[in-house]
């Protein structure tokens, strides 16, 4: 009998680390060193449970698991569609709820409607690229950045974005709007294609427990 391998995971840094871990307290999956905030610790150990966790950036977290240095990942579903890395997205944890937007003044409404050649700003190109090539069938120029996308139409750079977007309050304060909704967007649980057929039981098992404990959550709302 072979012994049990460690299962490891690759959260999220911030609130969907938090999140994560409070949901897996639910089915009775602790890890005691996580909540110890001065420790400088970079994997966490459950002995127990057979268990390792590590935080990393959201957009890293596909990587790692494509790669099998994580077998579960917890991340936002917009950087699995950005990242476009092959795992298995098993799971919709129901947190950290929002969408994904074209947004811009209200003028640019009719550039979009006209499927005008217009240039687009996002941290998100390949979303981005995809809906406007392959769903819209519309032209554009993509300019990737990495801060405050809400600058792009603002300062003249670009004549929409394309972003997250939770309650819209930023836009509104910069007079801009949503123009259209490309996708919802959510957490979601996320496996090693080598891990799922290699430890089957204890990742299935994992999901059942996860989805019957969100399932209850609901009801209970």
């Amino acid at each position: 009998m072979r012994e049990e391998r460690y299962l490891t995971f690759a959260l999220g840094k911030g609130r969907l680390a938090s999140q994560t871990m409070e949901l897996l307290e639910k089915i009775g999956i602790t890890c005691t060193e996580m909540k110890d905030k001065s420790s400088r610790k970079l994997i966490f150990v459950n002995e127990e449970r057979k268990l390792k966790f590590f935080l990393a950036k959201g957009p890293d977290i596909p990587t790692y698991v494509e790669y099998g240095a994580a077998d579960i990942g917890v991340v936002g579903s917009d950087t699995i569609m950005e990242e476009d890395r092959r795992v298995y997205e098993v799971l919709d944890l129901g947190f950290g709820r929002c969408r994904m937007c074209v947004c811009g003044p209200k003028e640019a409404a009719e550039l979009l409607r006209h499927h005008e050649m217009i240039r687009v700003a996002s941290k998100y190109p390949n979303i981005a690229r995809d809906y406007f090539f392959n769903k819209k069938h519309q032209t554009v120029d993509i300019i990737k950045l990495n801060g405050s996308i809400e600058l792009g139409p603002i300062v003249g750079l670009s004549d929409v974005i394309v972003d997250i977007v939770e309650t819209g309050s930023t836009l509104r304060e910069n007079g801009l709007q949503v123009l259209e909704e490309i996708c919802p967007l959510s957490a979601r649980m996320i496996v090693n294609q080598v891990s799922m057929q290699m430890e089957t039981r204890r990742i299935r098992e994992l999901i059942l427990q996860l989805r019957n404990s969100l399932r209850e959550l609901s009801l209970n709302r």
